[in-house]
């Protein structure tokens, strides 16, 4: 698409450039009634048609920028709702002291020890590690 727009750029230049050679002839443009500018039939069209493009392509980068903010707001929000979905879904990490976690088979981190498991009938009894 660039490629594209700078073709048609370029189109447009080599149009003004053949327009500006074949018309290059002083014209008298009457401003106030005592002031009078000279200058040729290429520099007017040019002001001509830059005082009609310049404010058409400002507000278009204007609404451009508008737009790029909402969208950008609007992708935040979406992420943050995603995240906030995600942690209601997953619950967060249940966190156990360090010294009351037991490295014994048959016990899950986060149970109490069962008092008459023979498992934990060692540590009952009060000779364990």
């Amino acid at each position: 698409m660039k490629l594209f727009r700078t073709i048609i750029w370029v189109l447009v230049a080599v149009g003004f450039l053949i327009f500006a050679i074949y018309n290059w002839q002083p014209v008298e443009l009457t401003l106030w009634q005592n002031l009078v500018l000279e200058t040729k039939v290429p520099v007017l069209a040019f002001l001509a048609f830059s005082a009609g493009f310049l404010p058409l392509f400002g507000y278009h980068l204007s609404v451009r920028w508008a737009l790029g903010r909402r969208v950008r707001a609007l992708e935040n929000s979406l992420k943050n709702t995603a995240l906030a979905r995600r942690a209601e879904r997953d619950p967060a990490p249940v966190v156990v002291p360090s010294d009351t976690l037991v490295d014994k088979p048959g016990i899950n981190v986060g149970q109490t020890a069962d008092p008459l498991s023979p498992a934990n009938a060692a540590d009952a009894a009060g000779d364990g590690e």
